[in-house]
């Protein structure tokens, strides 16, 4: 069970997140802090700030106002209190405070706590690289008639991150009142509507010549907010080690292992004690290319004494072509040793967050070991890591890795 307290209890983000909770069995609320403690009868003890509530927890959600973001901060670092901040509005100055508090403390900082705006970003910012060229782009957002800050801290983060893909290249213009000039090349354009209850819509446009791109999301309600900041004080937790963290992690995080599969019909032929030279591997290789082998993992040892291993895998069928094309180098190379393995499987665990997280193939190791399973080779790359082991060994090295990665 994760003890939460939340920062801003009283607001209308305070509320739904307490709603939230109670839908959550892995959360509870322990304790909430407002400005005006006793507006609302909580079921939780209510405190005017931080310092004045003795309620141990393990992540503080912070929906409040900009204002209150440093005095909070303050209070979190000293008792060493992770923070999920999703109140908007902060300053440069507020920003700099929270970077000098990350340090003691993790944070986690998003102007906008739903995953689909974050994907959103991911999809504008590939889009921004194909079509700047070519294409204007303007930001429109809207939102309801008491939000105070214009334009929203979610386009604002939508446009540093079409503006970060760019290089930079681009200038923010706000809205186009009183101007007198045509739109430049250089300029994104971020627009602002504020009208009845309107949780939320961001659209990005990219206008070419007769053809218009919208990437576009919709909150319906606060409760996607709401849900988005409960999974953050989660991840938070579970890192535990002072920074500043946002979505981007979060989401790396939960896809850090997505998929664990299997290939058989493989064989693998080490070449033991192989000169190192650079031209002898490129001649096997090449026999092994142009006969139409297709080669696929490929592990060679560090030097020693000017000699190498090699081990690579082929399709089981090619595998007597490929012994018939080495033969010509192990008559000519006296020390060097071929040994082949048949009856092998390939296992990949993969996920697109691996990039981000450590300790995926240190992981995979120790199940391996625990389980007394051997590796003949292993190839990394940043979302995958493919490994060799005897296919008698496949099924239980498969029901190891599920579980130890829950899937």
């Amino acid at each position: 069970m994760i003890d939460i307290i939340i920062n801003g209890c009283n607001g209308t983000m305070g509320q739904v997140v307490s709603e939230a909770t109670l839908a959550d069995p892995q959360v509870r609320v322990v304790a909430g802090i407002d400005a005006r403690p006793q507006l609302i009868d909580n079921p939780y003890p209510t405190y005017d700030s931080l310092d004045a509530c003795a309620v141990d927890c393990d992540v503080i959600i912070d929906f409040s106002r900009h204002d209150a973001v440093k005095p909070l901060l303050s209070a979190a670092a000293q008792r060493k209190i992770p923070v999920v901040v999703a109140t908007t509005g902060l300053s440069g100055e507020d920003i700099a405070f929270l970077e000098e508090k990350s340090q003691d403390i993790p944070i986690f900082l998003s102007a906008n706590m739903s995953l689909g705006i974050n994907l959103l970003c991911d999809l504008v910012s590939q889009s921004a690289g194909v079509l700047s060229e070519d294409f204007d782009i303007e930001i429109i957002e809207k939102h309801h008639n008491k939000k105070i800050d214009s334009p929203s801290g979610t386009a604002y983060t939508i446009a540093n991150t079409i503006n970060e893909a760019l290089s930079n290249s681009k200038t923010f213009t706000y809205g186009r009142h009183s101007k007198d000039n045509r739109r430049l090349q250089d300029e994104i354009g971020i627009h602002s509507i504020r009208g009845g209850t309107i949780v939320g819509e961001h659209s990005v446009l990219f206008a070419g010549i007769d053809e218009i791109l919208e990437i576009r999301h919709i909150a319906h309600s606060k409760q996607i907010f709401a849900e988005g900041a409960i999974k953050a004080a989660k991840f938070l937790v579970s890192v535990k080690e002072p920074d500043i963290y946002d979505m981007t992690d979060m989401m790396a995080y939960q896809t850090q292992v997505t998929n664990i599969y299997t290939s058989k019909d493989a064989a693998m032929i080490t070449l033991n004690s192989l000169p190192n030279s650079p031209k002898i591997v490129a001649d096997i290789f090449k026999a092994l290319g142009d006969s139409g082998i297709n080669i696929d993992m490929i592990s060679q040892t560090a030097p020693v004494n000017n000699r190498i291993n090699i081990s690579f895998t082929l399709p089981e069928k090619d595998l007597n072509k490929a012994i018939e094309l080495i033969g010509p180098f192990n008559t000519r190379i006296g020390e060097l040793r071929t040994d082949v393995f048949a009856e092998i499987s390939k296992i990949t665990v993969e996920g697109l967050g691996m990039e981000k997280q450590t300790g995926i193939a240190g992981k995979v190791f120790e199940v391996m070991a625990d389980n007394d399973l051997s590796i003949k080779i292993i190839t990394t790359s940043e979302t995958k890591i493919s490994f060799i082991v005897d296919m008698i060994d496949e099924e239980n090295a498969m029901t190891a890795l599920k579980n130890a990665f829950n899937l």
